[in-house]
């Protein structure tokens, strides 16, 4: 790893995984394990970019089963500072279209089991989740979705759920209720890692379906897995242009609520 160092980090799904140019790959050992791959250094808009497939190489990890500690100390290990976390997502809403993409502001966690803080003790830690995702990395996304055309949500409530199942209908529509915007499995605990990290993360929920719990509103057709595979390949070209236009355009990071982030949470200090 000597040698090897990155400003800015990348975690994708399937089809992600060749999005840079000119790469060298790097092995990163970490106190939690391995990682789910190797990490993959190149540049983009003159820019050193990390990139790390959430899932592995063949996406032989399920989400329940990532190891997020492992791939969030990876980028803080090579110098990221600014991690991007685009994952594949269900719609909620009915004005959340399929093909859109949505900046998430807020998460909700139904997860269960999954290592989730690097701070087990013995000094108690208690970082806020209160604006869980970068306002900056947000905005330059936002901006970047407005000027390449792309069909974007500016904030959204995200839902992860465990996996590998999918929601139930009675799930769905609770959640749909409750006012959430989006489903996936992946988008929690990552970017609260990031946070305990003092890092800049910002979540993109790529909407590739309607959630089961709104396939019985009008107009909403039950979903196919023609039209996921369909629509995933779509949105996996235009995030390689989005994460293209906006990369080149991350500022250094500053002394905002990413990199304090544990200025006042460690009990007794």
């Amino acid at each position: 790893m000597a040698g090897q160092r990155a400003e800015i980090g990348v975690f994708g799904g399937s089809g992600f995984y060749s999005f840079l140019d000119h790469t060298e790959e790097v092995v990163v050992e970490t106190p939690y394990g391995d990682p789910s791959a190797p990490v993959v250094i190149g540049e983009v808009g003159g820019r050193s970019v990390a990139f790390l497939p959430r899932h592995g190489r063949s996406h032989d990890r399920p989400p329940h089963a990532i190891n997020y500690r492992a791939n969030v100390w990876a980028m803080k290990e090579l110098g990221v500072t600014h991690i991007l976390g685009p994952c594949a997502s269900g719609s909620l809403q009915a004005e959340v279209g399929i093909g859109s993409f949505v900046v998430c502001d807020q998460f909700v966690d139904r997860t269960s089991a999954r290592k989730d803080t690097f701070y087990d003790g013995p000094m108690s830690t208690h970082v806020s989740s209160a604006d869980p995702y970068c306002p900056v990395l947000r905005g330059l996304l936002v901006a970047g979705c407005h000027d390449l055309g792309i069909d974007v949500h500016d904030g959204g409530t995200v839902v992860v759920v465990q996996g590998p199942r999918f929601s139930t209908r009675a799930e769905s529509k609770w959640y749909s209720s409750m006012g959430w915007d989006v489903v996936n499995m992946t988008a929690y605990p990552e970017g609260h890692l990031a946070r305990e990290m003092e890092l800049c993360y910002a979540n993109v929920s790529l909407i590739t379906d309607y959630d089961v719990g709104l396939e019985d509103m009008p107009g909403i057709e039950p979903v196919t897995v023609k039209e996921i595979v369909e629509t995933f390949q779509r949105n996996n070209e235009r995030l390689r242009d989005l994460l293209f236009a906006v990369i080149p355009r991350i500022p250094g990071q500053q002394d905002d609520l990413c990199s304090t982030a544990l200025e006042h949470a460690v009990i007794g200090h």
